[in-house]
């Protein structure tokens, strides 16, 4: 695997903390309140992109980060309104750069997959910025394994390739488990998954009827919106009754402990949402207890679908 570090060496942390609530939800005060508490707790990585709160998300990270740019990743993502053309890619990200205050992007994610666009305009402007040095890492978010493996046949044609890949996975999203994780291993991309709380449906907030995404958004409502989701979600809060935790801080210790995870993309609207997220990374997740989450959701079926090779 592609070894990632901070431009002064530092190791990428076990957390990344995503900023699409910056400038949104989270004004500016609880933003850089939930930046100083990730640095407080270690992390170094910050996930955002260009589309994030019409760019609020990019320029208030830039302006938390501007005093320790150098012992910290920042990942950002293409406009994919604009596709993954050349000039789509390229005015993206000079705009970027300009509301981060960066010279440098530490990791650049195309944010979807363009079908529109041939691969190989798309990574020949990609190794050109890598070239000219505005862009250290590769990435890609929301490809299916398919789609990763054939962008990196492209990718190594401009001698470059992906080093880290963004896929939905949590609890009740285990998708990535069938090929996208075993493909990350066998090619060493990094594996950074966001949504490990399943949009807040993982908290246990739902069972007493609180407000939130999976209510006032119908992309959310519909993408946890089975009655099994929310079975695991309640014994989910059972075992971190148990566990004397927060069920949230045992839905992110559960994606932590998977070996094939570099670092899970935690987020939140307030500081105060965010430390049960934040506990995971010293909370100790025992074989047995692991053992007892991972049963309460299906383990999806390998891809060849014989369940004897499960």
């Amino acid at each position: 695997m592609t070894k990632i570090t901070s431009p002064d060496g530092t190791p990428l942390s076990r957390l990344c903390f995503g900023a699409m609530q910056f400038g949104g939800k989270a004004d500016d005060d609880d933003s850089l309140a939930m930046y100083e508490a990730c640095r407080d707790a270690g992390l170094n990585f910050f996930d955002t992109a260009h589309v994030y709160t019409d760019g609020a998300s990019e320029t208030m990270l830039g302006r938390f980060a501007a005093t320790e740019r150098d012992r910290l990743v920042i990942a950002t993502k293409v406009s994919f309104p604009g596709g993954s053309g050349r000039a789509s890619i390229l005015s993206s990200v000079e705009e970027s750069r300009g509301r981060l205050g960066l010279d440098v992007i530490d990791v650049l994610y195309l944010h979807r997959w363009d079908a529109e666009t041939p691969l190989e305009e798309t990574f020949e402007t990609l190794a050109g910025l890598q070239r000219d040095g505005t862009v250290r890492h590769l990435a890609v978010s929301n490809f299916a394994a398919w789609q990763v493996m054939k962008a990196q046949g492209v990718a190594a044609t401009f001698d470059t390739r992906i080093d880290m890949i963004q896929p939905m996975y949590n609890l009740v999203k285990r998708q990535a488990e069938v090929e996208i994780l075993p493909m990350a291993r066998d090619q060493g991309i990094a594996v950074v998954p966001y949504s490990p709380l399943g949009g807040g449906l993982l908290t246990g907030k739902y069972r007493d009827g609180t407000e939130g995404r999976l209510t006032s958004d119908a992309r959310y409502a519909k993408r946890y919106g089975l009655d099994w989701m929310h079975r695991c979600a309640a014994d989910l809060a059972v075992l971190a009754e148990e566990a004397g935790t927060a069920p949230a801080t045992l839905a992110v210790a559960w994606v932590l402990r998977n070996p094939d995870i570099a670092a899970p993309i935690v987020s939140a609207r307030n500081a105060e949402q965010l430390a049960p997220s934040l506990a995971a990374l010293s909370f100790d997740l025992d074989d047995a207890l692991h053992a007892r989450i991972t049963a309460l959701s299906q383990t999806p079926p390998p891809a060849t679908d014989r369940l004897e090779e499960a």
